[in-house]
C-alpha cells in the first residue's frame, strides 16, 4: 500500500488571538524559506482501475509577522490500494485552525483514512455475505459508501474530542477528500468546512451549469514529453464541493437555530451596524425556496476587507469561526459547527482533465476558474501546484499583512477507460448499479465563499502608518495630466505577449479589461534589465509601477513596524519570486501601485541578473479610464439614476471608473425578476434588449431597451438582498457597461445612506 502524508514540522504557537499587532523577529534565512514548503519529490503516475492519473501535492507554511515560526496548520494524505483494493485511492487536505490547529489536522490525517478503510472493508464483507458472493466481487452502492463516510467522519470527530494529546475546545480542522473507486471510474467527494474540490473539464462537453462565471480560458502548452491536460480546447471549472460558511443562507438558518449569532468582526466591535432583520429574512427565503436566492454575496468577488461573517456564541465573543462545519471545535459544535460532511459522487469521463483539492488559502483571492487555468498551462502537476500556491501566496502578501498556510493536491486525469467500467459490471453478479446511475452532478451550485478583491482593513491601516512614518511623496515627476502614454510604446513578440497575458490573468485589476485595452497594456509594458543586488522596490516609498518577472530571482523583505533597517538589507526575508521562460513561470508584484498612491509594504531585491516588465500607474489609469471612449457619456447616464442624482461630478467620475464591459448573446437572460441582484447595466451602441415586468394585477409590461438605456438600478435602493423587478433578455448580441453594487458601496462610502 502506498501512502503519503504531510510532515509535522514547526512548533505550535502558545496562544491564539485575533488581535492586530506586529512584532520584530529575526530574519529568516533562505533555507528557512524553503523549509516552509513540503511537497512530493516528483510527480507520481498511477492507474486505479479504468482511471489513469498523475498527481502531486505541495504545502507552504504561511507568513505571520507576529509569529515567524508558527507551525503549518495544513496537512494532507494520499493513499494507494485503499481499503485493500488496488483500484481504489484516497486523497485528502486538512486545514487546521486555533491554537492546536496543526495537531487537529494531523489527528484527522492520521485517523480518518484508517477509519474509513475499516468501514469500507466491513461493509463489503457484509454485502458479500448477504449475496453469497466473494468479497472481491462486490461493489458498494452510493448510499452505502456515503453511509460509511458519514460514520467515519462522526467517529473521527468523537475520537478527536476524546484525545488526551489535543485540546480541540477552540481548535479544529476542515477537510476535503476524494475517495476514488477505480472499478467504477467514479469519485466520492466529502467536504467539511471551506476547503474545496474543483474539476476542470473540456469546454463545450458538459451540460453541467455549475461552472464559475469567470471564463478566462487561455491555456498554453508548456512543452515536455507528456502533453498538457488538454490540447484541443480550454478547460472549464466546475465545483465538486460547496463551501460551508455563513455566506450560505441555509447554513445561517441552521446555525441560528442553536442560538448562535452571525456577525463580522467589525459588527462585533461596533464599527459596522447589525442588520436585525437578516435572520427573519433568511428563514422566510429558506421556507419559500428558490435556488440561489438569499446568499450574502452572489458572484465571484467581494471587497469585504478580509472581514467575513462569523459564528458567535449568544453569551460572549467566541468562537468566531468563519466556517460552519469542521472536525473538533468542541465549543463551536454546540453552536452548530458540526463534522457532518456534504458528499457528492460522480463518474469520471474522458472530458475530465484536472482535479484540484486545496485549502481555503488558495481560494481567498483566486476563483475556481483561475486555479484550473493556471494548472492547465503545465504538463506536470507538481509544476501546477508550485504555480498555484505561489500565485496565492503572492496575492496574500499584496493584500494582507500575513499569508495563510496553503496546501494543494493536483491530479491530472490522463485517461478514463469506460470499457473497464462496463467490463466490471458484466463480470460481477449482484452489483447494485451500473456506472451511470449514481452521479450527483446537481448537488453543487455556484455559490461559494466569495473571492476577495481588495485590501484588508489591517493592510490599509499599515499603509497609512507607513505614509505617515516616512512622510514621503510620489516618486513620479510628471503630473498625471501631462503624462505621455505614447512615450512608452514598444512592440512585443507574440511570445512576450503570451507571457504577460499569463502573468496578469489571475490579477483582479486586469480581469475586466477589454481586448483592446489588453493590447495597449502589452504596448506600454516597459522592459527592464536588472543586476543582482539591485533594489526594485523599497519599503515605505510610494510606488508607481507594477512588475512582472520575466527571468530571474527576487527576494521579498519586510521591516516590522517601527523597526529601522540598521543592517541595510531590507529586513526579514519572507518570500522569493522565481521567474523562468523555460518553466513558463512569471510571478508579479507591486499590483497595488496601479490602484493606490500608497507606500510600498515590502522591499524587493534582485538576487540574480534578470529581466522585468513594468507597467506605470498613469499608463494603466489612462488605458482603463478610456473605456470605449465614453467616460463622460457614462457619467451623464449615471446622473439619470435616482440614487446618483445628488452626486457631484467628482463622485460620478469616481463611479464611472468602476464601470466594466460585459457581453451577452442573443436570447441570453441578463437579469431575472425576483432574483437577488448585484449589478446595474447600461446598454452600449448596437445592443437591444427586451424588458418584461409583472404588474400588481399579474399583467406583463414589455419594453425595448436600446443605446444608453439602463436597468437593474432598483437593487441600489435596498439592502444586501434587493431583487430585480424585471426580466431583461438580449434581443441581439449586446454589450453593456456594468456597475457592481459592491463597488458603489466601496467607492461612495458616506453616500450609502442614499441607498438604504
Amino acid at each position: 500500500m502506498g501512502c503519503s502524508q504531510s510532515t509535522s514540522s514547526g512548533h505550535a504557537p502558545k496562544s491564539a488571538s485575533v488581535g492586530r499587532r506586529a512584532s520584530v523577529n529575526p530574519p529568516m534565512t533562505k533555507r528557512e524559506i524553503h523549509q516552509r514548503i513540503d511537497c512530493i519529490d516528483e510527480t507520481r503516475s498511477a492507474k486505479f482501475g479504468g482511471v489513469s492519473v498523475r498527481y502531486a501535492y505541495l504545502s507552504q507554511r504561511g507568513y505571520y509577522p507576529d509569529d515567524a515560526h508558527k507551525a503549518n496548520q495544513d496537512s494532507y494524505a494520499v493513499t494507494h490500494d485503499f481499503a485493500d483494493r488496488k483500484t481504489d485511492a484516497f486523497f485528502g487536505v486538512f486545514d487546521g485552525h486555533g491554537r492546536d490547529g496543526d495537531k487537529c489536522a494531523h489527528f484527522v490525517r492520521d485517523n480518518f483514512g484508517p477509519m474509513l478503510k475499516k468501514g469500507v472493508i466491513k461493509a463489503r464483507v457484509e454485502l458479500a455475505r448477504s449475496q453469497g458472493e466473494p468479497v472481491e466481487g462486490v461493489e458498494l452502492s452510493k448510499e452505502k459508501i456515503q453511509e460509511v463516510l458519514l460514520k467515519a467522519h462522526t467517529e473521527c470527530n468523537r475520537s478527536l474530542h476524546m484525545s488526551q494529546r489535543v485540546d480541540d475546545s477552540l481548535s479544529g480542522t476542515t477537510s476535503i477528500s476524494v475517495y476514488l473507486h477505480g472499478n467504477r471510474n467514479r469519485i466520492t467527494i466529502s467536504n467539511v468546512g471551506d476547503s474545496r474540490a474543483v474539476i476542470g473539464r473540456v469546454a463545450g462537453n458538459s451540460n453541467n451549469n455549475n461552472a464559475d462565471n469567470n471564463n478566462n480560458n487561455n491555456n498554453s502548452d508548456a512543452g515536455g514529453a507528456t502533453p498538457p491536460p488538454t490540447t484541443s480546447g480550454a478547460l472549464k471549472a466546475f465545483a465538486l464541493s460547496r463551501d460551508q460558511t455563513p455566506y450560505r443562507r441555509d447554513e445561517r438558518v441552521r446555525i441560528r437555530k442553536t442560538g448562535a449569532r452571525i456577525l463580522s468582526l467589525d459588527q462585533i466591535e461596533g464599527l459596522e451596524p447589525i442588520d436585525n432583520g437578516e435572520a427573519e429574512r433568511d428563514e422566510k427565503l429558506e421556507r419559500e425556496g428558490g435556488e440561489g436566492d438569499g446568499e450574502l454575496i452572489l458572484g465571484d468577488e467581494i471587497d469585504e476587507g478580509g472581514d467575513p461573517p462569523r459564528v458567535w456564541s449568544p453569551h460572549g465573543d467566541y468562537p468566531g469561526t468563519a466556517f460552519t462545519r469542521s472536525f473538533g471545535d468542541a465549543i463551536a459544535e454546540e453552536l452548530g459547527v458540526i463534522s457532518k460532511p456534504e458528499m457528492l459522487m460522480r463518474e469520471l469521463t474522458p472530458e475530465d482533465k484536472i482535479i484540484v483539492l486545496a485549502s481555503d488559502g488558495v481560494f481567498e483571492f483566486l476563483t475556481n476558474q483561475s486555479v484550473i487555468d493556471i494548472c492547465a498551462k503545465f504538463t506536470d502537476p507538481l509544476e501546477a501546484c508550485r504555480a498555484v500556491v505561489a500565485e496565492s501566496y503572492e496575492l496574500w502578501l499584496q493584500y494582507e499583512l500575513r499569508t495563510d498556510d496553503i496546501t494543494m493536491i493536483c491530479i491530472f486525469v490522463d485517461g478514463v477507460d469506460r470499457q473497464w467500467c462496463s467490463l466490471v459490471d458484466g463480470e460481477i453478479e449482484g452489483t447494485p448499479v451500473t456506472c451511470e446511475e449514481e452521479n450527483d452532478d446537481d448537488l453543487v451550485d455556484t455559490s461559494q465563499r466569495p473571492v476577495r478583491k481588495g485590501l484588508s482593513v489591517e493592510k490599509s491601516r499599515a499603509l497609512m502608518k507607513l505614509k505617515t512614518q516616512y512622510q514621503i511623496k510620489d516618486v513620479t515627476d510628471d503630473s498625471e495630466e501631462d503624462f505621455d502614454i505614447t512615450s512608452l510604446y514598444n512592440e512585443k513578440t507574440e511570445e512576450q505577449k503570451a507571457s504577460i497575458a499569463e502573468a496578469i490573468r489571475a490579477s483582479v485589476v486586469f480581469q475586466n479589461i477589454t481586448d483592446a485595452q489588453r493590447e495597449l497594456i502589452y504596448k506600454v509594458m516597459e522592459p527592464m534589465e536588472v543586476k543582482a543586488g539591485q533594489w526594485i522596490i523599497k519599503q515605505g516609498t510610494v510606488g508607481d509601477r507594477f512588475y512582472i518577472v520575466d527571468e530571474g530571482s527576487f527576494e521579498v523583505r519586510i521591516l516590522a513596524e517601527n523597526e529601522k533597517d540598521e543592517a541595510g538589507d531590507g529586513g526579514n526575508r519572507v518570500h522569493s519570486y522565481e521567474g523562468s521562460r523555460k518553466n513558463n513561470s512569471h510571478p508579479s508584484f507591486g499590483e497595488l501601485a496601479l490602484m493606490y498612491s500608497a507606500p510600498r509594504a515590502a522591499s524587493i531585491i534582485a538576487q540574480t541578473d534578470g529581466h522585468l516588465w513594468a507597467l506605470h500607474r498613469y499608463a494603466y489609469k489612462k488605458i482603463t479610464e478610456e473605456k470605449l471612449g465614453a467616460r463622460k457619456d457614462s457619467e451623464k447616464i449615471l446622473k439619470k439614476i435616482d440614487v446618483f442624482k445628488s452626486f457631484t461630478e467628482e463622485e460620478l467620475s469616481d463611479l464611472s471608473a468602476y464601470l466594466y464591459e460585459t457581453k451577452y448573446g442573443k436570447g441570453d437572460t441578463i437579469i431575472k425578476e425576483g432574483k437577488v441582484g448585484d449589478s446595474v447595466f447600461i446598454v452600449l451602441p448596437g445592443g437591444s434588449c427586451e424588458s418584461v415586468r409583472t404588474g400588481e394585477d399579474g399583467t406583463l409590461a414589455k419594453s425595448t431597451l436600446e443605446i444608453n438605456d439602463f436597468f437593474g438600478e432598483e437593487i441600489l435602493k435596498g439592502g444586501i438582498e434587493s431583487k430585480y423587478l424585471s426580466t431583461v433578455t438580449a434581443k441581439s448580441k449586446s454589450t453593456f457597461l456594468t456597475l457592481q453594487k459592491s463597488d458603489v458601496k466601496r467607492v461612495m462610502g458616506s453616500k450609502q445612506s442614499k441607498m438604504a
